[in-house]
């Protein structure tokens, strides 16, 4: 059952107690894990968390800075790709099983960008995503931009995987940058988004798929009324204007969302020196 935490409109971490036998999970966009490794561990430790998801970590699997990580106590499992995308996991449980790369459909397109990985950790199965933008959306011709039906090939493959993944009736969780707005709620002007790849019909209609098919958006359900976004751009004094976009999300099967006890957004990392234009959103699992 989703308990929402005492105080919904308090969303830091220090505001939670997770007992030992839950697991804290988290998805950060770091933008670039070469300039914010430091700023990473930090939040790790100061929010206890105990598995992080990182998207967009540009940055081949050797240049990663594994080390400091190791020497704060997490180990790191990277799928990686020189100056753009890459995904990482830092985690201080055990996993049991770590795989790279969103499965291919017959008819998708050849993908070679590090966008996907996927870890089994005390019975569950746990994934790290970075969609792809999808912008423009149209070409010259007036027609769907290779960027978009891209990101439309993408949604088309995550759906399948997820759908697959219920069928082993344990729970799954999928979190990361969806680059995707659910609702007019996730964004500070509904009319500046209408028409972007973000939050275009199509792309929410792939979205909704995945929510039909059994996946909860848990932040949402957990805060139905709670104004809060996940991304500012670093334009046009976004982050001072609290000009932002919910576009990171956690998305979990029946069996998963059973276990969650807490869902938030930490907003205190998007305020720092050289911050990444993400902040971190997270949840907590119970173990069993």
């Amino acid at each position: 059952m989703l308990l929402p935490p005492a105080g919904v409109e308090r969303l830091l971490p220090s505001d939670q107690i997770k007992p030992s036998d839950q697991l804290k999970i988290a998805s950060w966009n770091v933008n670039s894990i070469k300039v914010r490794a430091e700023q990473v561990i930090a939040w790790l430790k100061s929010s206890e968390t105990d598995i992080l998801f990182m998207q967009e970590t540009k940055s081949v699997d050797e240049n990663f800075p594994a080390a400091l990580f190791e020497a704060a106590g997490y180990h790191i499992h990277c799928h990686g790709q020189k100056t753009y995308n890459g995904v990482a996991v830092a985690t201080r449980v055990e996993l049991d099983d770590v795989r790279t790369g969103l499965p291919m459909l017959a008819d998708s397109m050849d993908d070679e960008q590090a966008r996907y990985i996927e870890v089994d950790c005390s019975g569950m199965t746990m994934a790290g995503l970075y969609m792809p933008n999808g912008n423009p959306v149209l070409d010259e011709a007036g027609e769907h931009h290779p960027k978009f039906t891209y990101k439309l090939d993408w949604m088309k493959r995550l759906n399948h995987h997820a759908i697959a993944l219920q069928k082993g009736k344990k729970p799954v969780l999928f979190c990361g940058d969806f680059n995707i707005i659910p609702n007019a709620a996730d964004c500070w002007d509904e009319d500046v988004w209408k028409g972007d790849a973000l939050y275009h019909p199509e792309t929410l209609a792939a979205f909704r798929t995945m929510c039909w098919s059994g996946y909860t958006d848990v932040f949402r359900a957990i805060h139905p009324g709670v104004i809060a976004y996940s991304f500012w751009d670093y334009q046009g004094g976004a982050w001072q204007k609290d000009n932002g976009i919910r576009i990171d999300h956690i998305m979990t099967n029946p069996e998963a969302t059973d276990r969650v006890r807490a869902v938030g957004i930490d907003k205190t990392p998007r305020g720092q020196e050289r911050a990444s234009d993400h902040t971190p959103v997270w949840c907590v699992l119970a173990q069993s």
